[in-house]
């Protein structure tokens, strides 16, 4: 049983780095077709299938599924999971409001999502040192997503996106003047939100690292995310990011460094037109709605004094607006809440309301109900109080410990303000690595789950 375990320690360590790589890097091309839906079976999900294989053979192997079954946290995961499954069956047999294949896929799609964070939380348990290998890999893939985003802005590389059907089946395009850049992602979004989850612990490393030769590293990776960042021109992800980075640097008690990190960031929106051109048309429909309702409130103190007449009708005139933005709240955000209205214990299940809500907690409400959502909650609330019992981070641990711990915990709340406008936890290349990094850095609390 010993050899067992050794082996299967170390297959899973591989494909741990297989899935940090794989993941984020390779383009999601189709590999079995859903009927019915957009989403298909891919590569990455035959990675993911392999690693729980070996990790439950890891854990039997180990004695370590005996704590699995004892500790809160996997309860917590288990209990997000039943409810998960009764939102299901509930769709399917009492609102009708999916079809059963594509509701059980997407439910699937959750216990895939959660496996790398067991798989990496066990494995930097039994070796902390682990950590280090993990994070070069990381800087790695920062570099070459960047290498990768510039050949598709000035050497026309292949784009493949999810964003709709046609787009979904692989189709390779090119880029515009003026559009996103996705690099090896399948959407902008899904890009900057992963560059919101590593970029903070990048940033923080620099500061603690005392080696020139890494230092540079950790320059290229920094300023090669940050070109990502700001030509993804997501308006939301930057400030989440400044957020984040923030929060990394006061809990690795970095201060002095955050108004020069803040003005860095700031100064590479300066690389993206389209960024400084969205930030523009969101400050000049903000002003725009204010300038009419000053005039609506002046007209209508003055109403009184007036004598009605009727005048023409003027001419036609062009109306500021912002496209995302009144989408999400005209159509997206109303149809998750509709959704939640009609069954508010269990919600509509997973697919039920299209592939975009735009807002992940909306979108848990329209398809989970209460019950999937507080489940939810209570997941990342046991999370909160083992990264709460770490502070002060210098108190427990040192060094690259200390630069990812408070990275992953800045980026947790940088990602819970993107997910107020962008489905973050359903992107498969984002959540896979987000729950990855979230059990690499719980694997280093000393404090074992209760």
């Amino acid at each position: 049983m010993q050899k067992v375990s050794k082996l299967s320690e170390q297959i899973l360590k591989y494909l741990v780095a297989a899935i940090l790589i794989a993941v984020p890097l390779y383009p999601k091309f189709p590999f079995i077709r859903i009927p019915g839906t957009f989403v298909s079976i891919r590569l990455e999900d035959t990675l993911l299938l392999v690693g729980l294989l070996v990790f439950l053979i890891f854990i039997y192997s180990t004695g370590d599924y005996k704590e699995i079954l004892k500790n809160r946290l996997s309860k917590a995961f288990a209990l997000y999971l039943i409810a998960g499954l009764i939102s299901t069956l509930a769709s399917i047999y009492i609102t009708h409001t999916t079809e059963s294949h594509i509701v059980f896929l997407h439910w699937i799609r959750r216990i895939e999502y959660f496996t790398p964070f067991f798989m990496g939380y066990y494995l930097v348990k039994k070796d902390r040192s682990i950590l280090n290998y993990y994070f070069k890999l990381v800087l790695l893939v920062i570099v070459v997503a960047f290498i990768y985003g510039l050949g598709q802005r000035y050497l026309s590389w292949p784009i493949i996106i999810t964003q709709n059907e046609e787009y979904s089946k692989g189709v390779a395009l090119r880029w515009l003047s003026g559009s996103h850049i996705n690099s090896t992602f399948a959407g902008h979004y899904d890009l900057a939100s992963y560059l919101i989850l590593v970029l903070p612990a990048v940033v923080v490393y620099f500061f603690y690292e005392k080696s020139v030769k890494t230092k540079a590293v950790l320059l290229l990776s920094y300023f090669g995310g940050m070109w990502l960042m700001v030509n993804s021109a997501s308006r939301i992800s930057l400030v989440s990011y400044l957020v984040a980075v923030t929060l990394a640097l006061v809990l690795a008690k970095k201060i002095k460094q955050i108004p020069l990190v803040i003005i860095i960031s700031i100064a590479f929106v300066g690389f993206s037109s389209n960024l400084l051109a969205r930030y523009t048309r969101i400050i000049d429909v903000t002003l725009d709605k204010i300038s009419q309702t000053a005039v609506t409130t002046v007209n209508a103190q003055e109403l009184p004094n007036k004598r009605i007449t009727i005048t023409p009708t003027p001419a036609t005139t062009m109306v500021l607006e912002d496209r995302s933005t009144n989408i999400r709240i005209n159509v997206e955000w109303p149809r998750a809440i509709r959704a939640f209205l009609k069954n508010p214990l269990l919600g509509t299940g997973y697919s039920s309301i299209t592939l975009a809500t735009d807002n992940d907690y909306l979108r848990a409400l329209g398809e989970t109900g209460l019950l999937g959502f507080i489940t939810m909650a209570y997941i990342f609330l046991l999370l909160a109080l083992n990264y709460i019992s770490m502070i002060p981070l210098q108190r427990n641990i040192s060094g690259l410990e200390i630069a990812f711990t408070a990275g992953i915990i800045g980026s947790v709340v940088g990602i819970f303000i993107n997910a107020v406008f962008i489905d973050v936890f359903e992107a498969s290349k984002f959540a896979i690595n987000y729950w990855a990094m979230l059990g690499l850095s719980q694997g280093l609390i000393i404090k074992k789950y209760e």
